[in-house]
């Protein structure tokens, strides 16, 4: 295949879905353990911990994805009202935002003449796409897409949210604390290592990371059970 045809894959281009789909399945599998870990560490009886695992997988499911919907709109009401700022200003002062969009450019190293020639094509092509893109920093990759990023954190979450919740359900009850805690690393260390790799990024910094903060997650949580446990 001719290179000049390839079209090149950055892993930028992966950004927005990949820390949704992270945040959610780690989100899912170390809140899901936790539960159960502290309402293991409280009773003898299994279906008190199936029951706790299930209500924080459908809760955090849910919550997940309303609360990435909302965080995200938020931020595409503010791109949205700039983008219209900028749109208002191209119509009143387009002599100015031509300047600014050249000073943009001498900024980045081109020369003077050569910025202002470079910001009148642009601006000839597309003035308001250039001024988002240069100016507002706003582009196809890093625009915010709430539908998109509530899904795949809803999605995420309930897939991580399941692990847990079949170690509740099918693993023996008697070592259900260690159970839940050595497949959730488990679980956390695999996610990490995808993670990375997608994003490719170094692998064991990022298994160290999630399994050293699920570790101390769980850890608080087990504590809590002991603490204020009752055998029901």
């Amino acid at each position: 295949m001719d290179d000049d045809n390839k079209s090149e894959e950055h892993y930028i281009n992966k950004s927005n879905w990949l820390r949704a789909a992270v945040l959610g399945a780690n989100d899912g599998i170390l809140s899901t353990a936790s539960i159960a870990i502290g309402v293991a560490a409280a009773t003898d009886v299994r279906e008190p911990i199936i029951l706790a695992a299930l209500a924080g997988l459908v809760a955090g499911a849910l919550s997940m994805a309303a609360g990435e919907y909302v965080s995200v709109s938020s931020q595409t009401d503010i791109e949205n009202a700039d983008i219209e700022r900028e749109r208002k200003e191209l119509e009143e002062t387009p002599e100015m935002e031509l300047i600014e969009l050249a000073k943009i450019y001498e900024k980045r190293g081109l020369t003077k003449d050569t910025a202002m020639e470079v910001a009148k094509q642009l601006t000839e092509h597309n003035a308001l796409e250039a001024h988002k893109r240069d100016e507002l920093g706003i582009n196809e990759i890093s625009q915010a897409k709430p539908l998109q990023a509530a899904i795949a954190s809803g999605a995420a979450f309930t897939f991580g949210a399941a692990l847990p919740f079949l170690v509740a359900v099918f693993l023996p009850l008697r070592q259900m604390i260690y159970y839940q805690y050595g497949f959730a690393i488990l679980f956390l260390a695999i996610l990490g290592t995808l993670a990375a790799r997608t994003g490719g990024s170094n692998i064991s910094r990022a298994v160290i990371r999630i399994t050293f903060w699920g570790t101390i997650a769980m850890g608080l949580t087990a504590l809590v059970g002991f603490l204020f446990g009752i055998n029901v």
